[in-house]
């Protein structure tokens, strides 16, 4: 990572803005740092247009501009690089892509959100680094620069002064790494509590749950069996429960789930409710024992056990590693749940 500033000056974010850009990519990481400074961070936030022009973003919403890129002389301490659905055609904009070259040489920390992976790449910004973008979009990532080592699973990814995240919702979860990082996790975690959303949700975490994960099943009974499982984990799923559920026997529920997800319907459970367990060791500070009667385990044994055998960690380790946002340097991932947005 390039020096950061010393001194009680607020810190810098740039925000670069362009026509068709998404919304929710420049608004999420704006909210998390303005929030900031309610609980004791200190940022000042700003944001410029290669022309200096306000944009129109892809949803029609306008955004004003509060200067030109190339008056943006002094260094700023986070740069953003959102993403737009019109990336094919903005990795081609000369004009664009050197803005991005001469913000990146004065940021000391520089962030794409989504498909604002493209344009670093384009700009040869992440040649030889590793680097994610939303899931749709990696394999295109990959073709398109093979210079760069494309992870798909993680929300976020750090390598060097550059940072890469996920669909649009994970540029939330960077900008709270960042939060962590600049001013600790007590600040991080205030902003994430006030914008009611998770902040313990780590750069290796997957964008993918488990539910995202499955296949598209053809029979109706079996998603409605499935749905269940999401909806409360915690109830009888039990085979005979299901079978009784979709109107089956139990051996031909298991065939259906052998056949169209290539698991057992006991399997399948305990997926789902490690995934809810996570969650909930992750977000909150319930007792085990609580934990384990609503995610379905009913004892902080069997809780336990399953966690020994999925993970290979007791649930209290668990807890205690995904207590901050885990902003260091790693591709790792982690077989946790996360959720997936819109593409940028």
């Amino acid at each position: 990572m390039k020096d950061r500033a010393s001194g009680g000056k607020p810190l810098l974010v740039t925000v670069l803005l362009f026509p068709g850009v998404r919304l929710l990519d420049v608004t999420g990481p704006i909210e998390v740092f303005s929030s900031a400074n309610d609980f004791g961070g200190r940022y000042r936030v700003r944001t410029v247009s290669p022309d200096g022009a306000d944009v129109a973003t892809a949803s029609g919403t306008g955004l004003s501009v509060d200067l030109p890129a190339a008056q943006a002389q002094d260094v700023s301490d986070v740069l953003v690089i959102p993403g737009g659905p019109e990336w094919p055609s903005l990795v081609k904009d000369d004009a664009l892509l050197d803005t991005v070259r001469a913000l990146d040489a004065r940021s000391r920390r520089t962030v794409s959100i989504c498909t604002g992976a493209f344009l670093l790449a384009a700009a040869g910004l992440l040649d030889e680094r590793t680097a994610t973008t939303h899931w749709r979009f990696a394999d295109q990532l990959a073709l398109r620069y093979p210079r760069v080592t494309v992870a798909a699973d993680p929300l976020f990814v750090r390598d060097g002064h550059i940072m890469t995240s996920a669909g649009v919702s994970s540029g939330i979860d960077l900008s709270l790494a960042l939060v962590e990082e600049h001013f600790g996790a007590d600040v991080a975690r205030a902003v994430a509590k006030d914008m009611v959303v998770f902040m313990q949700r780590p750069g290796g975490q997957s964008q993918f749950s488990v539910r995202t994960r499955t296949p598209l099943v053809r029979q109706e009974m079996l998603r409605r069996v499935l749905d269940a499982v999401a909806e409360d984990p915690s109830a009888d799923h039990t085979l005979s429960a299901m079978a009784r559920r979709a109107g089956v026997s139990p051996r031909h529920m298991t065939r259906l789930f052998r056949d169209e997800m290539s698991t057992t319907p006991a399997r399948y459970v305990e997926r789902m409710r490690m995934e809810a367990a996570q969650a909930m060791l992750e977000g909150g500070d319930d007792p085990m024992a609580t934990v384990a009667r609503r995610t379905g385990f009913g004892s902080p044994e069997s809780l336990r056990r399953a966690f020994t055998r999925n993970l290979g960690i007791t649930p209290g380790t668990y807890r205690a590693r995904f207590r901050t946002t885990d902003a260091t340097d790693t591709t790792d991932t982690a077989d946790t749940a996360g959720d997936v947005g819109p593409p940028g």
